[in-house]
């Protein structure tokens, strides 16, 4: 069984038909997944910006990071799962799609430089939690991340530009 066999199958089972072939199903879906990602990478942009020193700058790094992530990983689990169901609803479509590798290659990069912050840079957070402007790490960190986040959103419009 090929790839394309398993991607055939999931846009023909129950789930992949009621995504594109039932009058509610697409709409709703995008519409959470829509959602889903203006909380997630809307709010982590805020703690990047805090990271960057250009918002928040009175407000210690661990407060903004307790107060905003929470809510954005809510919103991630949402547009991950619609965006999983709605790659079963088209994923014939999706796999043959550039602008879907790319913003698949983006989340995973956005996941590893998250990855990186947490096990390396934010290790030292109590020396520089109140500082206006945090260290080179942090910043580099927070300016990746709005890259990956960015680049996530565009593939992902352009994809629906290509696909139908």
């Amino acid at each position: 069984m090929s790839v394309l066999d398993v991607l055939t199958w999931l846009e023909f089972s129950a789930v992949g038909r009621l995504v594109n072939e039932s009058r509610w199903g697409f709409p709703i879906v995008v519409t959470l997944h829509i959602l889903g990602l203006a909380a997630s990478a809307g709010l982590i942009v805020w703690f990047d910006l805090r990271l960057l020193g250009v918002a928040m700058r009175t407000c210690p790094v661990r407060d903004v990071y307790r107060c905003l992530i929470p809510w954005a990983a809510t919103g991630f689990a949402v547009m991950f799962v619609t965006g999983g169901l709605l790659f079963i609803g088209y994923a014939t479509l999706a796999y043959g799609n550039p602008y879907f590798l790319v913003k698949m290659a983006a989340i995973v990069l956005a996941g590893l430089n998250a990855l990186v912050y947490h096990r390396v840079t934010e290790r030292r957070v109590a020396v520089w939690n109140d500082a206006v402007q945090p260290p080179m790490a942090a910043r580099a960190a927070g300016l990746l991340s709005i890259a990956c986040w960015a680049t996530a959103v565009l593939a992902g419009r352009m994809m629906s530009y290509t696909m139908f």
